[in-house]
C-alpha cells in the first residue's frame, strides 16, 4: 500500500510539473514549478525523481523561446542530471533520455556543473554550444516495427526539438511514414499519450503524408486526452513548433 501511494504522489508530481510547462509553452514565460514544493516537504528526492520521469521537456519552453530559466527550475533540473547518470546496461531509451537532458543544459548555454547561461535564439541552440556524446545505441530503431517505432519514439519525444540532429532524429526521418501509421494506430487504439508524442515528431518530420491531416488529428487527441497534462504537453510543443515552420 505505500509503494502505491508513493507512485500515486510521483505521478500527481509529474501530472504537475507537465501542467506547468504546458502553461509555460502558452505564455512563453517561465516554467514555475509549482508541484515542486510539495515534493520537496515530503522528501529531497523526490522532486528530482518526477523531474527525471518528464526528463527535458521540463526546460522546453526555454529551448523553444529565447528566456532563461527560472533559477529553481534550473537547479533542479540540474541535480537531476548528475543524480541519475545512465548504467551502464540501462536501456536505449534511458539513455537517450538522459542525453536529452545533457543537451538541454548545453542547449541554454549551461552543463551539470554551470548554471551560467548563455544567450539563445527561438528554436536554437546558443552560439558555440559543444555537442555533448550520443549514446552509442540508435540502430534498434532502424530494425523496429513501426509499432515498436513509435512507441520507443513516443518515450523519447523530449528529443523533438527543432535542429535536433541527433541518431534517433535521423532514424525518425528515415520512417517519417512508419510514424505516421503508428500515429493512426495510437489514435484508433485511444493510447492519447503515444499519439501526442508521435504527432510531435511528425511536425518536425519531411515526408507526412498530406492525406494523415496531421493538425486535425492532433485537435483531436488533445480533445480526447488534453485532460492528462503529459498529453497537452505535448500537443502544445507540436504546435509551438508546427506555427514556427519547424523541421529537421
Amino acid at each position: 500500500m505505500e509503494q502505491s501511494g508513493t507512485s500515486a504522489l510521483l505521478q500527481g508530481a509529474v501530472q504537475d510539473l507537465a501542467s506547468d510547462v504546458v502553461s509555460a509553452l502558452r505564455g512563453g514565460d517561465h516554467v514555475r514549478m509549482s508541484g515542486t514544493g510539495a515534493m520537496d516537504d515530503l522528501e529531497g528526492s523526490f522532486s528530482l525523481a518526477a523531474v527525471r520521469v518528464l526528463g527535458a521537456d521540463l526546460l522546453l519552453p526555454h529551448v523553444l523561446f529565447p528566456t532563461p530559466p527560472a533559477p529553481e527550475a534550473l537547479a533542479v533540473f540540474r541535480r537531476t542530471v548528475e543524480a541519475f547518470p545512465p548504467r551502464a546496461d540501462a536501456a536505449p531509451t534511458v539513455k537517450w533520455s538522459h542525453w536529452a537532458m545533457s543537451r538541454t543544459l548545453m542547449r541554454l548555454g549551461t552543463s551539470p556543473a554551470d548554471t551560467s547561461r548563455a544567450d539563445t535564439s527561438p528554436l536554437g541552440s546558443p552560439a558555440g554550444t559543444p555537442p555533448t556524446a550520443e549514446p552509442d545505441v540508435a540502430g534498434w530503431l532502424d530494425e523496429a516495427t513501426w509499432q515498436v517505432l513509435t512507441h520507443q519514439l513516443a518515450v523519447l519525444a523530449p528529443l523533438a526539438v527543432p535542429g535536433e540532429d541527433c541518431a534517433v532524429a535521423r532514424a525518425a526521418q528515415r520512417r517519417a511514414v512508419d510514424v505516421a501509421r503508428g500515429f493512426v494506430r495510437a489514435v484508433r487504439r485511444r493510447d492519447w499519450q503515444q499519439a501526442a508524442g508521435a504527432g510531435r515528431w511528425l511536425t518536425l518530420l519531411h515526408g507526412v503524408p498530406e492525406t494523415l491531416g496531421l493538425e486535425a488529428g492532433l485537435d483531436f487527441v488533445e480533445l480526447m486526452g488534453g485532460s492528462d497534462p503529459r498529453v497537452a504537453l505535448q500537443v502544445q510543443a507540436a504546435r509551438v513548433m508546427r506555427a514556427a515552420g519547424a523541421l529537421v
